[in-house]
């Protein structure tokens, strides 16, 4: 019988009544998890993958079983590395100038952008390209590299993590990528939101568990990420 591998190793001794230890070892795999952040916060449940592990199925996943935006978190440090701004300071718009949340002090978002070889950019096939290769350019970033394959507006949205992470921001940006270091993935991740199909708000924690109860995912709260990975 042959050997196991060393992330069947890790897997095999992880906790199944650990709900952190599980999204750990299921990100390390490739496998999307459910991250509720906090009912005081968003207080939304997310799909959280690795980026690089994005294909054409998991776009449409996201649209059809999440609904909300499918955004791309990349670590501070990346993103410096590839100079992106945090686009309300790159906008020079009235609408910018007050731009109060009810959970935060800031958004997250920064760019949006098309891998060079996509098409329109919106289609499932098209935006699992652009997320892949962000994915890939987010373990060796290379600002040349990031100008030549990928054009700005597009379909993707991009978000800049906090430098510190959770210490700095509790918010599914950060909870993705503490997430991906604890799973030695590279600091890029898809985030999506869970959104209800009958109330058109969020999808509460307890649908959102349930989903991910029928479908064999991990869901855990974010307070745990914190409380583990901050």
């Amino acid at each position: 019988m042959p050997g196991r591998t060393d992330a069947e190793a890790v897997d095999a001794e992880v906790d199944t009544t650990d709900p952190v230890g599980r999204a750990v070892a299921a990100f390390r795999r490739g496998e999307p998890i459910l991250v509720h952040d906090a009912a005081d916060r968003e207080g939304e449940t997310d799909f959280i993958y690795p980026a690089g592990a994005v294909t054409a199925r998991a776009v449409a996943r996201m649209r059809n079983d999440a609904g909300g935006l499918v955004c791309v978190a990349l670590s501070d440090s990346v993103s410096e590395t590839l100079g992106l701004p945090f686009i309300q300071e790159s906008l020079d718009h009235p609408l910018t100038a007050d731009h109060e949340l009810g959970y935060d002090e800031r958004s997250s978002f920064s760019l949006t952008v098309n891998h060079r070889d996509t098409f329109t950019g919106i289609t499932d096939e098209d935006r699992a390209l652009t997320i892949a290769e962000l994915g890939a350019l987010a373990a060796a970033p290379d600002r040349g590299t990031f100008e030549e394959t990928f054009r700005a507006p597009g379909h993707v949205h991009l978000l800049r993590a906090a430098p510190d992470l959770l210490a700095d921001r509790r918010g599914h940006t950060e909870l993705g990528i503490a997430l991906a270091a604890a799973a030695d993935r590279p600091p890029a991740v898809v985030v999506c939101e869970m959104l209800d199909d009958e109330t058109g708000g969020a999808r509460s924690p307890a649908d959102a568990r349930a989903y991910a109860e029928r479908h064999g995912l991990v869901y855990v709260e974010g307070s745990a990420l914190v409380e583990r990975l901050g």
